[in-house]
């Protein structure tokens, strides 16, 4: 078993077929089918069904998916830190979620550290993302939130995850609307009042096992819906067709994107929780220490 081949299944796992994945990863299909068998024979299980209508994976093949990601994510990082042009700068990482603060933190500690030669990451991410990067330390720090509906899978994530939370704030639910849209003046809404307009919801998913939500009410059931993984796309549709996401009320005015914007109180409860996770045990590095110190400053509960 090598990284290549380790490589090799998550492409196809990603790929519609074995000819879409051999084209990806610009090897002849028969040289791809033929190292992934000897992967198979080697483990002694089946990683793929193969059948007249493509390949899917076994139950075998999505345990064994699982680990391989991880050894694959680990491995990128080695060669990040030790192989690649930028091996002797400093470097540290952050995944998050749709939260200016956390962007605001970043910069400050690049501010005040003022390090000489670094390659330093901000991910804005997925739930999943943050929580997967954290957890195989792509990332040091992670910022995310859950509510009242999804807490208690969120909690039990970050103990099969190995991640320490630390809250820093607690926020209502808001619902954002552009500023033209009729209900833009009010104080307080209902959600069953927003029911004649799309809500456009942050895309969370993926090829995971489970599905998370960011916000609030993820276990209303809207009549009109529109997912997004953007956030400019987002708005933009918000604007054109009087759609509304829901959040926690924190808009930055600073932020270009977010102009135009309009926060409504819910009259639902189901607030938001919202912290920041490393690994459990993990030393942080310099920056990931001054980097927690400058999110603590946000601390609110």
């Amino acid at each position: 078993m090598n990284i290549t081949q380790l490589k090799y299944v998550l492409e196809v796992a990603a790929s519609s077929s074995m000819r879409e994945a051999s084209t990806k990863l610009y090897v002849s299909q028969p040289a791809l089918s033929a190292s992934i068998r000897e992967l198979e024979d080697e483990l002694g299980i089946l990683i793929f069904e193969r059948t007249n209508k493509g390949i899917s994976l076994t139950d075998d093949g999505r345990e064994f998916l699982t680990y391989a990601k991880k050894a694959v994510g680990q491995y990128g990082i080695l060669e990040d830190r030790y192989l690649s042009k930028d091996a002797g700068k400093e470097k540290f990482s952050v995944s998050t979620q749709h939260y200016n603060f956390a962007i605001k933190a970043f910069t400050d500690v690049i501010k005040r550290m003022k390090p000489e030669k670094y390659v330093f990451s901000i991910h804005e991410t997925k739930t999943k993302e943050v929580l997967d990067d954290v957890g195989t330390l792509k990332s040091e720090v992670g910022i995310i939130s859950f509510s009242g509906t999804n807490e208690a899978l969120i909690k039990k994530i970050f103990r099969d995850y190995q991640l320490d939370f630390t809250p820093l704030m607690r926020r209502d639910t808001y619902i954002y609307v552009w500023e033209g849209h009729p209900f833009a003046g009010r104080k307080e809404i209902s959600i069953d009042e927003m029911k004649d307009y799309p809500c456009v919801s942050f895309d969370q998913t993926g090829d995971g096992n489970f599905y998370i939500t960011e916000e609030a009410l993820a276990d209303y059931s809207f009549d009109k819906m529109i997912k997004s993984d953007d956030r400019a796309t987002t708005m933009e549709i918000i604007a054109e067709i009087g759609g509304y996401s829901v959040g926690s009320g924190m808009l930055s005015r600073k932020d270009s994107i977010l102009k135009g914007l309009v926060s409504i109180k819910m009259k639902e409860e189901d607030p938001l929780t919202i912290g920041y996770i490393v690994r459990k045990g993990s030393a942080l590095s310099r920056y990931g220490e001054e980097y927690v110190k400058e999110l603590l400053k946000y601390k609110e509960i």
